[in-house]
Formats: C-alpha cells, structure tokens, sequence
C-alpha cells in the first residue's frame, strides 16, 4: 500500500511515542544478540564470536525502522574476563542514532556448571537528522533542529549474566546516563529527542525431549522511563543440534507483533539465521511486516569448547 511521506512519518511517530524517548532497537533474535543489551554477556561463548545483524521493520512504510549491528567479543586467556566492542546503526523515519561501545565483563564460578558475570559497558552515541528535514521549509529557519543534529554524547552501562550450559538469567541497563538533545528547548514543530535509562531482564531454558529434539523457550522484558513495557516470549525447537525453527511474541501499550524465527547451523563455525514479525496493532493495514537476518562467525580453538551454544 502506497502512502504518502508526510502520512507515513505521522503514523510512524504516534506508533512509537508524540514526544519521542529514544530507546535501544529491539530484536526478534534477541537470544543471540545478547551483547548489544548486556556487557556481562562477553566472553560467555568461551570463544571469539562475530555477530552481524540487519532488521528492515514495518517494510512498505516510508520511515519505518532500519537497524543494523555488528558486534564482536571474546574471552582472554584466564577465561575470566571478557572484552567486546558493539556497534548499531538505527534509522528511525529523520533521526539517524550510531552507537559505538566497548564492553568488560569479569566472571566468578557459582556452582559445578553455573557461572555469575558482572559487566560494564561504555562508549558513545551520535544522533543526527537527515538533511532533508534541515531543509524543510518549516524548519530550516529554526535553529533549533540545527543544534540537536549532528551531536556526539558519552554514556556507561552495566549488566549481570547468571548462567550454564542450559539456563540463564540476565539483568542490565545498558544507558544509564539520561541525555537530553534539546538542551531543555523545543523547536517550532514542539520535536523532542530523549535517551533514557532502559532496562532489560533475560532469560532461557533448554529442555530435553529425548532423541535429537530439544525447545528452549525465552523471554525479554524492558522497562524505559516515561514509556510502555515491552514484554517478548519466545520458544524454539532444536533439532539435530542443527536447525532451529520456532516463534514469539511481543506485546507493550502501543503496539503488538507475532514472529516466526528460522536458525541454521552452517557449520561449527558458520550460523545463518532469518525471522519475520507481523504486527497485530493498528500499524497492521501499513505494512507488510518486519525482517531480520543475522550471521554469526565463531573461531573454535579447542574440542571441549561445545558448538552449537544454545544462548
């Protein structure tokens, strides 16, 4: 369905907030993009692991959502520490956010098979409008949109992974400065641009069915001041340690989203990975849906290292 620019970006805008809080971009795969939300997740694959993902949400309306991520991270050579290094990019209608940080972690044995980690990240995000905005005639006379563009601003974070080979429990803010791009100004369009503290709680299970089949089921929630609480479940069959196909849902105030997840291991090193989303709110007759793809590279210097890692 064809829309025009100006009616896409309206719905776009009421679908995600009238006074706009950004928040972190939030995933279908989550399970396996852990360590874009939590630093005390690096290291925890016990071996360099890569992470490239691109999601295309709403497909068909003009504005909607691009992300893509790349994130690498390994544990050093006493096993106890993590290092990683994170980077998003994530387009929202005129907004542009990049986010570049690193991450630390430092991991403590809890028990025979469970691990604790702690984990602090920190970096920088950049925010900028497209030039197309500066140059609306409604605002290019108003230095306001000039000076919340183009803006560099440090932030910290920090997490805890609880964990085994078959569970785990994870809790993290991975912003925890509040930044306010306005500098406590709005321009003539009232346009807001916030980044505020969210947090994220993770968890997972892997069940044995017997044979070749196991299903783990996961969740996410996120709580963000001064926006709804995002609630995700999601539940997926492992078979022959090799294919996982599953689905999930999420739900908060503003909209609701159904998705199916389809996970491919390559080889012991290779992971190909595909979902579709289709939203069940009122953003539903606007477009065809949200896609997502993700490739992970793992690098296996030792046997005992087991692939593949179910979180």
């Amino acid at each position: 369905m064809k829309l025009s620019k100006t009616l896409s970006i309206a719905i776009l805008l009421l679908s995600v907030s009238t006074a706009f809080a950004q928040q972190l971009p939030q995933f279908t795969q989550y399970m396996f993009n852990t360590i874009s939300i939590n630093p005390a997740y690096a290291g925890s694959r016990e071996t360099f692991s890569a992470v490239g993902l691109h999601r295309s949400q709403w497909v068909g309306l003009e504005g909607g959502p691009e992300t893509q991520t790349l994130s690498v991270h390994t544990p050093l050579r006493n096993e106890k520490i993590g290092l990683g290094l994170s980077f998003i990019n994530d387009k929202l209608g005129y907004e542009n956010f990049s986010y570049i940080y690193g991450d630390f972690s430092y991991t403590i044995q809890t028990g025979v098979n469970s691990k604790l980690a702690f984990g602090l990240k920190g970096g920088f995000t950049h925010y900028n409008l497209d030039e197309e905005l500066l140059n609306d005639p409604s605002v290019v006379n108003d230095p306001f949109f000039n000076d919340v563009s183009n803006r560099w601003s440090p932030n910290v974070g920090a997490g805890l992974y609880w964990h085994s080979q078959l569970w785990y429990i994870g809790l993290s803010a991975p912003r925890i400065l509040n930044t306010d791009y306005n500098n406590g100004r709005q321009g003539t369009l009232d346009y807001v641009a916030l980044e505020r503290i969210s947090y994220y709680i993770t968890g997972g299970y892997v069940f044995d069915l017997g044979g070749t089949t196991k299903l783990k089921p996961s969740v996410l929630l996120k709580a963000t001041n001064g926006a709804p609480l995002s609630f995700d479940i999601s539940a997926n069959f492992l078979f022959n340690e090799t294919f996982w196909i599953g689905g999930g849902y999420r739900i908060n105030e503003s909209a609701a989203a159904i998705g199916g997840i389809a996970d491919f291991q390559v080889s012991k090193q290779l992971r190909i990975g595909y979902a579709y989303e289709y939203p069940i709110s009122d953003i539903r007759p606007y477009t065809s849906g949200t896609h997502e793809v993700l490739l992970m590279f793992e690098v296996f210097k030792s046997k005992r290292i087991k692939s593949p890692r179910y979180f």
